[in-house]
């Protein structure tokens, strides 16, 4: 529902003011609530168009009423009630999205997810929005969310604040390591920088003097990607470059995960050349299927529902992978448009499932959510997705 997004989305400008440390902020949280419920139609013609539209209205009034609440204790400067607020209806704003039968499971915006199982727990991390600069929900079932709040609190010196995204998590030599897409201040380069944590829900701490790769001659790194090998050897995969010049790379890590191994060289593991990856392909998500090694990656403009995800085998953690198909794996259909982030996981049985992003049919793009997503993988055979097509 038009609505919905609009309410969510100036929900998380208001959160996104509680959560700057050292920034200053132009719009205060006020007046960011005044815009909000100027710009919103009276309750009353919103429940009559949910009626129309088979929504229950019970749920509706949770679903909004918790927003509300969210953005009372914004008012209030509380923003660790505003966090707890909208975990509390995310199930509501969930059915009104749809239902998790969709694969939907978070309705708020969570691009770019990384999914980690510990114990019986899962982790899922996100670019920056709600919680701050990564953040971070947890689950024990894969459909019921509730936040932990910001991964990473602090940035490093050299960083710009609200500009880290597409973070990838794994348990490296004892410690967790996060690795994240960054902007350093004063530079067009995008680059790559990791943090370190005892515990999967942070506090992630990064005092590095400078990011771990940037690639500035090739357009700049993101997209981190850790991958552990069966024999204990340690990779990153990344993104280097924009539409006609992106490519993915790997390069192995040492076995604290912090740096790159000591003669080691980025290694150039796949490009676009496929038609509907329309001369770009990024987030790649490496998987050991049962010894075999399976690169997924998304492809195409991310701002649109072209946006898809598409799968390649590869010979090893660098390549070289091709594709398996000409078309991709899992694209816009039922429920979903700009299906895209995807992150590879396998639960506490052993069966793999993907967590992705994607935009609700008619809210593609701008300022529109990207919501979590979760369906069951299938890799016996050709990858193929579960769920709707």
């Amino acid at each position: 529902m038009a609505l919905l997004h609009q309410e969510v989305e100036q929900l998380q400008v208001l959160q996104a003011t509680t959560t700057t440390s050292g920034t200053k902020v132009e719009t205060s949280v006020h007046q960011a609530a005044s815009q909000l419920w100027g710009m919103t139609v009276s309750l009353d013609s919103v429940k009559a168009t949910a009626f129309l539209q088979g929504s229950n209205i019970t749920t509706f009034d949770s679903c909004l009423g918790g927003i509300q609440n969210a953005i009372d204790a914004l008012n209030a400067s509380n923003s660790p009630q505003a966090t707890q607020d909208i975990s509390t209806v995310a199930t509501a704003c969930t059915q009104l999205e749809g239902g998790t039968a969709l694969g939907l499971v978070y309705p708020y915006n969570f691009p770019d997810p990384d999914v980690l199982l510990v114990g019986s727990t899962y982790y899922a991390y996100s670019t920056n929005a709600v919680s701050g600069n990564i953040q971070i929900i947890q689950s024990t079932d894969l459909t019921h969310w509730t936040v932990v709040g910001n991964a990473l609190p602090h940035l490093p010196s050299w960083a710009t604040a609200f500009n880290t995204w597409a973070p990838s998590v794994a348990f490296i030599g004892g410690k967790y390591d996060l690795y994240y897409a960054v902007d350093p201040t004063g530079s067009p380069t995008d680059c790559i920088s990791v943090a370190t944590a005892s515990s999967p829900s942070g506090p992630f701490l990064d005092n590095s003097a400078s990011p771990l790769q940037c690639q500035p001659t090739l357009g700049g790194s993101i997209d981190p990607d850790a991958f552990i090998n069966s024999d204990g050897s340690v990779y990153l995969l990344w993104k280097s470059g924009t539409t006609g010049t992106a490519k993915l790379w790997g390069q192995q890590l040492d076995p604290s995960g912090v740096t790159f191994a000591a003669g080691s060289n980025p290694v150039s593991i796949l490009a676009p050349d496929q038609g509907w990856e329309a001369g770009n392909i990024e987030a790649p998500d490496l998987v050991d299927a049962n010894g075999r090694y399976l690169l997924f990656y998304s492809g195409n403009n991310w701002k649109t529902a072209n946006y898809a995800v598409g799968a390649a085998a590869c010979v090893s953690p660098l390549g070289p992978c091709s594709d398996l198909s000409t078309t991709p794996v899992l694209g816009s259909g039922i429920g979903v448009s700009g299906p895209g982030g995807e992150s590879v996981f396998a639960d506490t049985s052993g069966n793999f499932w993907v967590a992705f992003h994607g935009w609700q049919p008619g809210a593609v793009g701008g300022s529109n959510n990207r919501a979590l997503y979760i369906r069951s993988l299938n890799l016996t055979g050709v990858p193929s997705v579960g769920g709707p097509p």
